[in-house]
């Protein structure tokens, strides 16, 4: 308690309404910051704008308000960045990390895959395309070495770029910012010490780790929680048509905090205002579950 340094963030995509899924992430996110003393922001990952709704990030600022979450500060837009991740690009061009490639998802599609995703051979990597090619995504070359970390609930962990993702996109040829370099600028510019998220995301902090060191930029704290998953094993997103969160906020928080292992609240908690304040104070990362997925058992996904 008390480590007033800490500063957290919960950075959703615009493409649709909050589902139980987004709510463990903020939970397990807002909890471990306020129990810390820290502070804690809402960024809106609006990078990819096709995949974004008109008036979904309004929408999911009024959930998180109507379930009890205060955030400090003004929420960023990652769609008013622009020049920020511009000026990261030309950084890591002009320290030879990164090049043009005009590889088509067809040529790519039959390319090997780990941790999901196609390796990429470095097939224009020696390729004398200008950086502002018509068509050319940028993509970033990676170390043969390994890339580990500690995460708080998964341990150590290590990864090998070069076998396991090969070097990948941080502007794709539409000229939109790949997610994995957007977070980072975005993660030091607002002060990130820690960053708490779903495991789906635990294989690209190698990625991650990877920019902030090639930029110069501090590495923060992590800490992944399980993904909820229907009775499928798919993962409740916008994409498998999960379910809003209802209104009445109570029973979500209590079945979000089950979720993520924690103990069990007294049955005296008669609001979100009444549980929060006693959330914060009994938050233990030590009781999550040390798993990838989980499967979300609260009628309301």
């Amino acid at each position: 308690m008390g480590d007033h340094d800490y500063r957290g963030r919960f950075a959703p995509s615009p493409t649709g309404p909050l589902h139980f899924g987004s709510l463990v992430a903020a939970m397990a996110s807002y909890a471990d910051a306020r129990h810390h003393g820290g502070g804690w922001l809402v960024r809106i990952d609006d990078v990819d704008l096709p995949r974004a709704r008109a008036r979904a990030a309004d929408a999911i600022l009024a959930s998180l308000e109507r379930y009890g979450f205060e955030w400090d500060d003004r929420p960023w837009r990652q769609s008013t960045r622009t020049d920020a991740y511009e000026a990261a690009l030309a950084k890591l061009v002009g320290n030879g990390d990164a090049y043009a490639c005009t590889c088509t998802r067809r040529q790519l599609a039959s390319l090997p895959s780990a941790i999901g995703e196609r390796i990429y051979p470095g097939t224009c990597r020696d390729r004398a395309i200008g950086d502002d090619a018509s068509r050319a995504a940028m993509r970033v070359r990676v170390p043969s070495a390994p890339i580990g970390f500690t995460d708080r609930v998964f341990g150590f962990q290590q990864q090998r770029l070069d076998l396991d993702v090969g070097d990948f996109v941080v502007r794709r040829s539409d000229r939109l910012f790949a997610y994995q370099l957007a977070v980072v600028v975005d993660d030091d510019a607002q002060g990130i010490t820690d960053v708490v998220r779903g495991a789906d995301l635990l294989t690209s902090t190698p990625r991650q780790i990877f920019l902030q060191h090639a930029l110069g930029l501090t590495t923060p704290r992590y800490l992944h929680v399980p993904v909820a998953v229907d009775a499928n094993g798919a993962k409740l997103s916008k994409q498998t048509a999960a379910a809003a969160l209802p209104p009445e906020a109570l029973p979500a928080l209590l079945s979000a905090w089950s979720f993520l292992g924690q103990m069990r609240p007294p049955a005296s908690l008669a609001s979100a205002r009444e549980f929060w304040p006693w959330a914060i104070a009994n938050w233990q990362t030590q009781r999550i579950p040390r798993v990838s997925t989980q499967m979300a058992s609260s009628p309301i996904v």
